[in-house]
């Protein structure tokens, strides 16, 4: 990576940090600069304004959030062609993921955005909704796949299921800060990957007692 591509990216980590520890209006260029260890006009080099730098790095957080998640399902699908256990194998991943943060998951740039929407222009809340609109609409297009060979067990919006799990994976980064307690995320996206096996599975795996040559009782799935 050349300088100047290595200073904007610089940049572009020091901005979102400092956003999602304490907001897009706390956040000035001149703190921005002096962390990076640059000029003012170095910034205005890469940046024509602050609303520039909140586009890119919308736009940053967006395709990293992709990459993710095109890992964990291109991986699912490599290690089972069922597309129920692919998806179930892909959230036990992403659930991995989110577990391995260190220091636990910094937090959601979308809902600082959404927080603060007054702060942003137009074009900045249009690309956070159509983000999260395509995010649902992978989520969706899973679902009507594996409905294809496992119909449901209940009638349910499959919409409202793709929403879940944005819902599950940011609801759980605020639970996880607000309880300081980064497994509340892993627990979580854990608890509807069980929601989405008991949605498809034909046989639900129930606990049974069954007790053992010793007569001590013991479960089974």
């Amino acid at each position: 990576m050349r300088k100047g591509a290595e200073t904007r990216e610089r940049i572009l980590e020091i901005a979102e940090m400092s956003v999602l520890a304490k907001g897009f209006a706390a956040t000035s260029i001149e703190e921005i600069i002096a962390e990076a260890g640059i000029t003012k006009s170095g910034f205005f080099y890469h940046f024509k304004d602050k609303n520039e730098l909140a586009h890119i790095m919308l736009k940053r957080y967006v395709c990293a959030n992709d990459r993710v998640f095109d890992d964990v399902i291109e991986r699912g699908h490599q290690l089972s062609d069922d597309p129920l256990q692919a998806f179930l194998i892909s959230l036990k991943l992403l659930a991995e993921v989110m577990s391995d943060l260190p220091n636990g998951h910094p937090g959601c740039l979308i809902a600082c955005i959404c927080y603060q929407e007054r702060q942003f222009d137009r074009e900045v809340l249009n690309l956070t909704a159509r983000s999260v609109e395509a995010w649902n609409a992978r989520f969706r297009a899973i679902l009507d796949n594996i409905a294809l060979e496992h119909p449901p067990r209940d009638a349910i919006d499959f919409d409202d299921v793709a929403d879940m799990l944005s819902c599950v994976v940011d609801g759980s980064i605020i639970m996880s800060k607000a309880l300081n307690d980064p497994s509340r995320i892993e627990r979580q996206v854990m608890a509807f990957r069980s929601f989405i096996k008991l949605l498809f599975l034909s046989t639900p795996q129930i606990r049974v007692p069954m007790p053992n040559s010793t007569g001590i009782s013991e479960t089974v799935n």
